[in-house]
């Protein structure tokens, strides 16, 4: 088993409820109310705590909500570093509408993130001794686009695997100037990044010029129902959706990264570590929520993956 840190420049504490109808105007009452650490990076650390491996969380936190991260955080049992920050962490609200059977996801844009908090997170990274390092979930307000891309710097400096999910500029800009082992945008991600819209094999194409441009070298787009495909110099291996009851769609992309990432830390080929993660995105849809995958669930699902 191998070190693995993972960062979280904008967490939150994901708030889920259910609410018999969601209407304008009106009061909505909820119920059910629970609450979870959350962010990209925080999310694959328990996704892979929850798989029987082991990751510490880097994170910012900061106000009376930044209190509430914290023992979230170690509610969930997660090793993990904090760097304060002056600004309040952010709170993500889902609300699940249980007559229209509707998801409805609140996410604010976080708080502006200082240059000398920035600092703090970079020493941090520049001390850990490991063989991963994923950045995972949006930047902030006040960082730069190339924040990811110093990250990646550091990795590659300490012969760290660099691991990457974002979107956007910060997406584009990281691909362009650092060396990327992993990057799992979904369909609509990769669409913005090429600036078109892409059918299947449209999408199977640009990933693997990414790979072919030495941009990264291995690419695992999700698909939603469409099913997911990981694009490596091997070529293209594709897989259909799990069929599974969905529950709520929060935190499949970042369970998909958890699980693969647990299983490339065990030594796992790349190719069964994507089919973990195609079971546990699918396996976090079965669950309510921010609640994320179950361990029984992954396992049940990728033992049907990997079936003759």
């Amino acid at each position: 088993m191998t070190g693995i840190l993972t960062v979280t420049l904008n967490p939150t504490v994901d708030i889920s409820s259910d609410a018999e109808m969601v209407r304008p105007t009106f009061k909505i009452r909820t119920s059910n109310q629970k609450q979870h650490p959350g962010g990209g990076g925080i999310n694959v650390a328990r996704v892979i705590n929850e798989l029987g491996g082991s990751a510490v969380a880097l994170y910012m936190s900061g106000g009376a909500t930044g209190v509430l991260l914290d023992e979230c955080i170690a509610a969930a049992g997660l090793k993990a570093h904090r760097v304060e920050t002056a600004g309040a962490t952010r709170i993500a609200y889902m609300v699940q509408d249980m007559h229209a059977g509707l998801e409805y996801r609140f996410v604010p844009e976080g708080p502006l993130v200082t240059e000398s908090e920035l600092d703090a997170i970079m020493a941090l990274i520049e001390q850990f001794d490991g063989d991963y390092i994923v950045a995972s979930g949006s930047l902030p307000p006040g960082l730069p686009d190339d924040t990811y891309s110093q990250i990646g710097r550091i990795a590659k400096r300490k012969n760290a695997r660099f691991i990457l999910d974002t979107s956007g500029n910060a997406l584009r800009d990281t691909l362009s100037s650092c060396d990327v082992f992993l990057v799992k945008p979904s369909i609509g991600e990769l669409e913005k990044l090429t600036g078109a819209k892409l059918d299947e094999e449209g999408a199977k194409a640009a990933a693997l010029r990414l790979v072919k441009a030495g941009r990264t070298r291995h690419v695992a787009v999700s698909m939603g129902r469409g099913g997911a495909f990981l694009a490596n110099d091997q070529g293209v291996q594709r897989l259909p959706a799990t069929h599974v009851k969905v529950r709520s769609a929060v935190g499949a992309g970042d369970s998909f990264v958890g699980a693969m990432v647990h299983a490339l830390s065990t030594g796992i080929s790349v190719d069964l570590a994507f089919r973990l993660g195609v079971a546990a995105g699918a396996a976090a849809a079965m669950t309510a929520g921010t609640q994320l995958c179950r361990r029984a669930d992954v396992e049940s699902l990728f033992a049907v993956e990997i079936a003759p």
